[in-house]
């Protein structure tokens, strides 16, 4: 019964990640009619990327909050670590809302500045718990680094 528990534990993890993804997209209102607004950046990857890509990283972050939150680590490392992924989400979750649906492009680079130092924070508060758990979220911080700079190229090809 146990094992039972820890995939239904597990996928409540992977879920709610990608429904957090999944919310914050629908209430950016997506890319497309914002890039036929604004000239987009060079080097933008073509728009089925982002959500292959998105839907794989959600599924990591929650895969890796799971192995955290399921470790036999100390109680108090295990809450900082969480408290640091809960932050993260939500500020990834504010990320595409205040870039798609609000134009504040300037104000989005900084969100996601934050976003980069909350998941590097993370990943090696996750590392130290259990490493797989920190590994899994290096491709999510090289990715928020691309998305960083097509945020910054967007504000300046759109001066």
């Amino acid at each position: 019964m146990k094992s039972q528990k820890s995939i239904t534990t597990m996928l409540i993890f992977i879920v709610s990640a990608e429904l957090a993804g999944v919310l914050s997209a629908l209430l950016s209102g997506g890319m497309s009619g914002f890039f036929a607004k604004y000239e987009p950046p060079p080097f933008l990857p073509p728009p089925i990327v982002f959500p292959i890509v998105w839907t794989v990283l959600y599924a990591l972050m929650g895969l890796s909050a799971y192995l955290v939150y399921s470790s036999d680590a100390d109680g108090d490392a295990i809450n900082r670590a969480m408290k640091l992924y809960v932050i993260q989400l939500i500020v990834n979750f504010s990320w595409s809302i205040i870039f798609f649906r609000f134009e504040m492009i300037w104000l989005a680079a900084a969100v996601i500045l934050l976003l980069i130092v909350l998941v590097a924070a993370m990943t090696i508060s996750f590392k130290r718990i259990c490493p797989a758990a920190g590994y899994m979220n290096i491709p999510y911080l090289v990715w928020l680094i691309i998305a960083f700079y097509l945020n910054i190229a967007t504000a300046i090809v759109n001066r």
